[in-house]
């Protein structure tokens, strides 16, 4: 029993199982910001996030699985001084509504681009990391005119997975699995995010195990899951082609779960960025040595650096 276990909770790391927080904490080092907005969407939904600077281009940051708008702090703070930037936390996550939502995809990518019409966002740059990625690519394989370019850090949805892998996943990615993940797991699978463990990425364990003594945890151990098979059952890598917009890809050349290791371990990073810019029509790709999944974070200059080239 102890081999599926340990390779599931590899899995878990391998999807991005990163941060998340529903009440502030002491222990935080990046606290939530003060300056947190909350919108209600049509259909129910309330979506928090920040607002800040001005320019000519709108900047929307779409976290990761597990993840919240804390992840963007370094981008939105250096950024903001040259575009409007607004980071957003996903349903279900950080300080947006829980619900019993259909966490997939669409769903996640219908919501995004409510946010964009509910503020009436022009010149949109859409910025998204690992999950986000693949929300980012959702919202503009189904059409989102407010849309201009794309930045995809480290994106799900490149990777392929096989309908066996997929039953898989379903069988034995489930929120008991989740939820018993122990304490020294839960550190590892943060430190499988980096090629080396940041200490002011400290706040990501502290508002982990604040979230797991709480009792918003079982809604979230329900949730991770239905976001896992979201991006497994809504596959985009086949219709990349399709996309006509400016894109830069980034990836870490360090990066530990993307490809999954554990089911592809032939494949590696480079070949997994190289598919993605192939596939994109005149896609740019940018990789950085010394860093692993957390590319925005552990190598937040640099990442502001390309966006900012990018976009010039």
């Amino acid at each position: 029993m102890k081999k599926p276990i340990l390779s599931l909770l590899l899995l878990l790391a391998a999807f991005g199982a990163k941060i998340d927080a529903q009440t502030a904490s002491p222990m935080n080092d990046v606290a939530y910001p003060a300056d947190l907005k909350k919108i209600a969407l049509p259909g129910g939904v309330e979506m928090a996030y920040i607002d800040r600077g001005s320019g000519a281009r709108t900047l929307v940051f779409i976290h990761g699985l597990g993840s919240n708008l804390k992840a963007w702090e370094k981008n939105v703070d250096s950024l903001s001084g040259q575009y409007r930037c607004i980071a957003l936390d996903l349903p279900g996550y950080g300080r947006s509504s829980l619900g019993d939502y259909a966490y997939g995809m669409s769903f996640f990518a219908a919501q995004v681009n409510a946010l964009l019409d509910a503020l009436d966002l022009q010149n949109v740059v859409l910025v998204g990391h690992s999950m986000g990625g693949q929300v980012a690519l959702t919202l503009v394989l189904k059409g989102a005119p407010r849309v201009e370019k794309l930045v995809l850090i480290a994106p799900a949805g490149i990777e392929t997975f096989t309908e066996a892998e997929k039953l898989w996943f379903g069988a034995v990615y489930t929120p008991e699995v989740v939820k018993n993940t122990p304490p020294e797991q839960i550190r590892r699978n943060f430190e499988l995010n980096f090629y080396r463990w940041p200490g002011d990425a400290e706040f990501m364990i502290a508002d982990r195990m604040t979230l797991r003594a709480s009792p918003a945890y079982d809604d979230w151990c329900r949730m991770i899951p239905q976001c896992v098979m979201g991006m497994l059952n809504e596959p985009v890598a086949a219709r990349l082609s399709e996309i006509t917009l400016p894109v830069l890809i980034l990836y870490g050349e360090n990066d530990a779960l993307i490809p999954n290791r554990i089911l592809h371990p032939t494949q590696n990073t480079l070949q997994i960025a190289q598919s993605a810019q192939a596939a994109i029509p005149g896609s740019q790709l940018r990789t950085f040595p010394e860093c692993g999944h957390f590319v925005h974070w552990e190598k937040a200059a640099e990442t502001n650096r390309a966006i900012t080239e990018f976009l010039h």
